[in-house]
């Protein structure tokens, strides 16, 4: 029987075994089968599929034995960037549950709404969900809040709702890719070993071009439209402020804890201040907010598991050999980076699930071919959130589409956002001078 291969193994020629790949595949099986079988692809928890898929990583290399086997997912969960990442969500979770219930959302969606240019209705929603998903950090929530305003915009403009809820659409996955507190950009930057901030401006620049077009796209198709607003929007803009606070504190490099908590914070104390919040639901409304990343959480660490015995087995080295044979270069790791993400969150229909699972494949492309790791992170990050803004069987999609009453393939021809995103990084790949790793 041909050897296992181990990560103590360090002969780069060395072949990997494909078989050690098997839970990856059972995992896509069981997940894609039953959403295939049943027509929904959130029939199977995504935690039941890759518990199965340790299971069956676990019977494989008798080799090794069953303590042997612990030992080595040990090691895997207890890398300093999964306890980290996973601290992270939990501490996101806190924010977006305090300022939530300290009003912020509430004001965030008013406030922009009130400054919405009544000419340019359908490039407001754009810009407004751009505005809201980077500071709520999610492209649900985001969706959630914007749908109604889209359907009451297309009914009054006469604009066909399918491409008012793109609009939001668009500027969901926006923020959802680029947001400091965004569970995707939490584990890209994990998974990758590098700053927030360093990834958000490497991925800024390359998605800025996207984003313009897709402001000129939709001006241009809907600048005859008129809208007013028939209701009051009351907002506080003091409510806002812990958006705005964790938004450049992030960018200004201060430690993402230190952010996250006391975005927290000032979010409590807003909340209270302004009679949105009791004092004594303080506690109830943070729990609220953590106990909503625990799926996350908990998906990661289980995703470590199989990963770390998926390497030990070989599995991530007959990967890393098929593109050695396929790649040329720092600018053709790149693609297989954009590559494998995008495959990954089709597979998954989940772009955070996805990072975590391709993210340590990733970071052996980029050690391998001196892949600065912001721009494998960016990379992660835009091509899994293309992937969810465009799958019609993503949450994103099918949120829209219940909300409105249209179908996912109503709302697709419209999604010029995550398409153009994905062309502006292939050029930016293509014709950006090489810039490697920092050692």
């Amino acid at each position: 029987m041909e050897e296992y291969v181990t990560e103590k193994n360090t002969d780069k020629q060395v072949k990997g075994r494909a078989i050690a790949l098997l839970p990856i595949g059972v995992f896509l099986v069981i997940f894609l089968g039953s959403g295939i079988i049943t027509g929904d692809f959130y029939v199977m928890p995504a935690i039941v599929a890759f518990l199965i898929a340790l299971a069956v990583a676990f019977m494989q290399n008798r080799s090794l034995s069953f303590n042997d086997k612990i030992g080595v997912i040990a090691k895997g969960v207890g890398d300093e960037n999964i306890i980290t990442m996973c601290l992270i969500f939990l501490c996101a979770g806190a924010f977006s549950g305090a300022v939530t219930a300290a009003g912020g959302v509430e004001s965030t969606v008013n406030l922009g709404l009130s400054v919405l240019p009544p000419s340019v209705a359908v490039v407001g929603l754009f810009v407004i969900a751009c505005f809201i998903s980077i500071s709520m950090g999610t492209s649900m929530g985001t969706i959630a809040a914007l749908a109604p305003i889209a359907v009451g915009i297309s009914d009054k403009t006469g604009f066909e709702m399918a491409i008012c809820i793109g609009a939001v659409m668009c500027g969901a996955m926006f923020g959802d890719n680029l947001s400091m507190i965004s569970d995707t950009t939490i584990a890209a930057v994990k998974t990758q070993g590098c700053e927030m901030k360093d990834k958000f401006k490497e991925n800024f620049f390359i998605v800025l071009p996207a984003a313009v077009i897709t402001i000129g796209i939709l001006f241009f198709m809907t600048m005859d439209g008129n809208f007013e607003l028939a209701e009051d929007l009351p907002y506080q803009a003091v409510r806002v402020l812990p958006y705005i606070l964790v938004l450049f504190g992030a960018l200004a490099g201060i430690n993402v804890f230190v952010v996250l908590l006391g975005g927290t914070v000032i979010s409590l104390i807003v909340g209270v201040a302004t009679d949105a919040l009791a004092a004594k639901d303080i506690f109830t409304a943070v729990g609220g907010g953590v106990t909503g990343m625990y799926d996350i959480t908990v998906i990661s660490i289980v995703v470590a598991c199989i990963v770390s015995l998926v390497k030990e087995y070989g599995g991530i080295q007959f990967i890393l050999n098929i593109i050695r044979k396929l790649t040329k270069g720092e600018k053709g790791a790149e693609v297989g980076i954009a590559t494998l993400a995008l495959a990954v969150d089709a597979c998954t229909a989940n772009n955070t699930v996805a990072i975590v699972m391709a993210g340590p494949i990733a970071k052996e492309i980029s050690t391998e071919y001196n892949v600065d790791p912001k721009r494998s992170a960016s990379l992660l990050d835009i091509f899994s959130s293309v992937g969810q803004g465009l799958i019609p069987y993503g949450a994103q999609m099918l949120s829209a589409a219940s909300l409105t009453g249209l179908t996912p393939y109503d709302i697709l021809p419209y999604m010029y956002y995550p398409i153009l995103m994905a062309v502006s990084a292939f050029l930016f790949i293509a014709f950006r001078g090489k810039k490697t790793a920092k050692a």
